[in-house]
């Protein structure tokens, strides 16, 4: 199967810091904008920051396998050796990590590596790589 570029909009306080974190830390380049709203080429997916009001309180978290995975997240799933480049470029980029680089489900059918890191507009973002990218949907 082939897989299709998806879209995903989502809001932030400051196109600035939306900008700053997706070119500046994260490398996407920037598509079409308007004084509300920029797109960015996500690793060949279309992203768009939308100016919003921050809803302020809490994000609920779940327990997966020992940490509290916020509930509002998106993300990629990378190639393993490309997870681990771009772990480290965060790393020395001193991106705050919400859930530091990992492997976790050690050994068993979709272990994969994760990390988790804080974006513009309290939105949290996930990359993860599996070791096996055809046990992605392993129960």
């Amino acid at each position: 199967m082939t897989l299709s570029p998806f879209h995903l909009a989502f809001p932030v306080d400051s196109l600035e810091s939306a900008r700053a974190f997706f070119t500046g830390v994260l490398g996407c380049p920037e598509g079409r904008s308007a004084p509300r709203w920029v797109d960015f080429d996500f690793f060949g997916h279309q992203l768009s920051a939308h100016l919003a009001r921050h809803d302020a309180g809490a994000s609920p978290v779940n327990p997966v396998d020992g940490d509290k995975v916020p509930v509002r997240h998106f993300g990629l799933v990378l190639p393993w050796d490309e997870w681990g480049q771009l772990a480290e470029k965060l790393d020395s980029a001193g991106v705050t990590f919400v859930i530091p680089p990992k492997v976790r489900f050690k050994g068993k059918p979709g272990e994969q590596a994760t990390m988790f890191i804080q974006g513009p507009g309290d939105n949290v973002l996930e990359f993860k790589s599996f070791r096996e990218t055809a046990r992605m949907f392993s129960t």
